[in-house]
């Protein structure tokens, strides 16, 4: 860990995730390395993912993503008028609640980097005091797989103002035509 760079969100990862990931498999402990599977954010994995990993920070991890993921589903089968897909857990109220505030925003981007930067949050409440033990190396992967989502964001946002000024300039010249 004193060997990795810090990170930031919104900044470019240093590394690429399936890059550390890579790196993190010949270094760790092999039940630790077991472990990486369970580290991505992933709907489908978080909702099967029931059992208990092993690993406390695992299972918070994936209880949390659990909770968001459910109630998000809740919140949008009810404004679809749609059957609901059960009662929503509400074992983590901070994730429960980002869940809710997100989806009563009007951008679905900014939405989504306010989940986002929740998660950020919450890996780092997670990780706690214990900076070099593993959980800080699950927490720096799933860090680096934001960051790379941030980067996405931003390269789709980019084009989308890129069409936006172009249209402008050309529906400009068009009409003095």
């Amino acid at each position: 860990m004193a060997s990795l760079q810090s990170l930031n969100y919104g900044d470019k990862p240093p590394v690429s995730s399936e890059e550390f990931r890579e790196q993190c498999n010949s270094v760790l402990h092999p039940d630790d390395a077991a472990l990486l599977k369970y580290c991505y954010y992933d709907a489908k994995l978080v909702v099967e993912t029931v059992q208990t990993t092993g690993s406390a920070f695992i299972d918070l991890l994936m209880l949390r993503e659990r909770v968001l993921v459910l109630n998000l589903a809740f919140i949008r089968a009810a404004k679809l008028k749609r059957p609901s897909p059960g009662d929503p857990p509400h074992d983590v109220p901070r994730a429960e609640a980002r869940g809710k505030t997100a989806f009563e925003m009007d951008d679905p981007l900014e939405a989504t980097i306010y989940i986002d930067e929740g998660r950020w949050g919450a890996l780092d409440d997670m990780v706690g005091l214990n900076l070099f033990g593993v959980n800080n190396i699950y927490a720096y992967l799933l860090k680096l797989q934001l960051m790379e989502r941030r980067q996405r964001f931003e390269a789709i946002q980019g084009a989308a103002n890129y069409k936006e000024l172009y249209d402008s300039i050309l529906n400009e010249y068009n009409s003095k035509v």
